[in-house]
């Protein structure tokens, strides 16, 4: 496998496979991350088929483009017998049908999550360029550089901020979500926590020594099963209530791309209207 990302440059450019210059015809896409970039930056006949996650508007932000387009079952044998002849692919969890299509030929890109913006615009150039659609990525990146623009720094005060998911789970001090508080101005958190790796948070420390704000998905503001208990939890409920949590879907935040321009305007207006008190 070739890897494209060279030493000190960003792990977001994809490892290609078998690279050839002609566009590919048949388009096959194995995860969800992989959907948004082939329905963005790919002509409709492109696209031979998405994954099962494409459709479904809880996690797929482009869900309205998929209609009629076809949706594989997610197996190396049935891309084989599909004849595609570039697959889009993510790292994690996809590394036996890798092999099996590698084996056979095919060629993949292999895409790694987004960490910063700057190596998501690396993929984004890279994915558009290989789909034969150059300009295509160029006017994303140009879009997530304008909404980056318009929110540089918006955030009137010092303030901390806390990414919390599910069970108490925070991220690493790198990742996109993280970068876009930073670019608005807020400081992070995990470090105080002894979180700069990522990690889970007892819920005493968060009660004991809370951020100024935390960054969560609104639907996880109920109680519907263990994972969401920790966030509504009482004691958690009174040191950082309502106006104390910014939220932010993650049906934008769980693959960059398209939905980052969605997502970075969304923070922008809770980082305004609760960090700010604009109205």
């Amino acid at each position: 496998m070739v890897r494209l990302a060279a030493a000190g440059r960003s792990e977001t450019v994809p490892s290609v496979v078998r690279y050839t210059e002609t566009p590919p015809a048949r388009v096959v896409s194995l995860n969800l991350c992989a959907d948004q970039l082939l329905l963005a930056l790919a002509d409709r006949g492109q696209i031979a088929s998405l994954s099962p996650l494409s459709r479904d508007e809880d996690y797929s932000f482009l869900a309205g483009l998929v209609d009629d387009l076809p949706v594989n079952g997610g197996t190396g044998e049935e891309i084989l017998v599909g004849e595609a002849d570039l697959v889009l692919s993510g790292r994690y969890g996809t590394r036996v049908k890798r092999e099996l299509l590698e084996r056979h030929g095919v060629e993949l890109m292999v895409l790694d999550p987004w960490r910063d913006i700057a190596g998501g615009r690396e993929q984004l150039r890279a994915v558009a360029a290989r789909l034969g659609h150059p300009e295509r990525g160029a006017a994303l990146a140009a879009e997530i550089e304008a909404a980056l623009a318009r929110t540089r720094g918006i955030a009137r005060r010092p303030a901390t901020a806390l990414i919390l998911y599910r069970r108490g789970y925070v991220p690493g001090e790198r990742s996109l979500v993280g970068e876009l508080l930073g670019h608005m101005g807020l400081q992070p958190m995990q470090a105080r926590l002894g979180l700069t790796q990522g990690g889970l948070v007892r819920l005493e420390q968060l009660v004991m020594d809370p951020p100024d704000f935390v960054v969560m998905d609104e639907a996880d503001a109920r109680a519907i099963d263990n994972g969401t208990a920790f966030l509504v939890h009482p004691a958690l409920a009174r040191v950082l209530p309502p106006e104390r949590r910014l939220f932010l879907s993650d049906r934008l935040t769980i693959c960059g791309g398209p939905s980052t321009p969605a997502a970075i305007e969304a923070l922008a207006a809770e980082v305004r209207a609760k960090v700010n008190g604009e109205r």
